[in-house]
């Protein structure tokens, strides 16, 4: 979950801060205030960042780099228009600072890349940007985007942004894969997630077996007249396979348990996040399904069964009804993963 800070308009009333300061509640995870203004926040459920010590991030300068020391949370402000400052950035990670704000007033993309690139995994990058289409920019640069962004807020329309922004982060786009080859393999373990939600027509879990194609494997939620529908349930393949959880990282199928959390996606993109409250683990027939789009190919393996069924864009299909030229829905991507985590520009070929 991306980090969203606002930073309240010094020249408001305090009425109207704290007005907005309430309102951010759930939606914003820290306001930066000035010290003036830090008993605003009292009793609401808001991090605080300042030059004050009494907040809960402190905001220090530059010259922390010069051997000053460091606060355990802390957070250094940076105007990034050339190289050096780039460069101070990454010296701030060295220095044991929790968080960069990098203010980029000139060139908006390339100096985000860089900085992505060079700082990923040491050091919370956050963007301090002018308003929605600055942020989602700043969230989405080189795929993995920024750790957060600092929105300026002075009205309740500002942070309506907030929720966009939320509700954005939420969406998984989903692409059309056409069938090439459905072929039926010997009995494997596959496995049953049965999770602690109950699932809609459309919903399941994005599983596959390469992370650049993750194809949608719908819940049980279908009558028949041999079974009863199991909701909760996504019956989703090998132990092998790849499974997508929130943040957007990659687990096997193998290393679930009770009570991890994973991914529930709906055929619009739209998701949300489940808990696994069984995992079934079972030798069953097995089935091979290849698919293109575009110039890349992707696999899976899923148990032969009715039950089980792949979701296109308007309706679902048991996977041994599936023939060539079958669409169905893939959440695809570029890059790597590296111990699940997305590494975009890393190459890897999976067949």
């Amino acid at each position: 979950m991306k980090e969203l800070w606002l930073r309240l308009e010094p020249n408001l009333p305090k009425t109207s801060k704290l007005e907005l300061l309430k309102l951010a509640e759930g939606r914003f995870n820290t306001a930066i205030l000035s010290p003036e203004d830090l008993s605003l926040a009292d009793g609401l459920k808001l991090k605080t960042a300042s030059t004050h010590q009494r907040s809960d991030i402190h905001i220090v300068q530059t010259t922390v780099l010069q051997g000053d020391p460091v606060p355990s949370n802390s957070a250094v402000e940076v105007v990034v228009k050339d190289r050096e400052d780039e460069k101070k950035v990454m010296q701030l990670a060295d220095a044991g600072i929790k968080y960069a704000l990098v203010k980029c007033p000139n060139w908006k993309v390339i100096p985000l890349e860089n900085l992505i690139a060079g700082t990923r995994n040491k050091i919370a990058l956050l963007a301090d940007v002018s308003g929605s289409s600055e942020a989602r920019l700043a969230l989405q640069t080189l795929e993995l985007g920024v750790d957060g962004v600092v929105l300026p807020v002075s009205s309740n329309k500002d942070l309506e942004i907030a929720n966009n922004l939320r509700a954005e982060e939420n969406m998984m786009p989903m692409t059309k894969s056409k069938v090439v080859k459905v072929k039926q393999i010997g009995p494997g373990a596959r496995v049953c997630v049965d999770t602690c939600e109950l699932m809609q027509a459309g919903e399941g879990m994005l599983v596959g077996s390469q992370s650049a194609g993750l194809f949608l494997v719908e819940a049980e939620v279908h009558q028949n007249p041999h079974v009863e529908p199991r909701p909760f349930r996504v019956n989703a393949g090998p132990v092998s396979a790849y499974v997508l959880t929130p943040g957007k990282k990659t687990r096997y199928l193998s290393e679930l348990r009770v009570g991890d959390e994973v991914l529930i996606v709906h055929r619009s993109g739209a998701s949300r996040t489940g808990h696994v409250g069984r995992v079934k683990i079972e030798r069953r027939p097995m089935i091979v399904i290849e698919t293109e789009a575009g110039e890349s190919r992707f696999t899976t393996v899923v148990q032969n069964a009715e039950t089980v069924r792949l979701v296109s864009d308007s309706e679902s299909i048991p996977v041994s009804e599936l023939k060539a030229g079958d669409l169905v829905l893939l959440r695809v991507e570029k890059g790597g993963r590296h111990f699940g985590t997305l590494v975009a520009d890393e190459m890897v070929i999976e067949h």
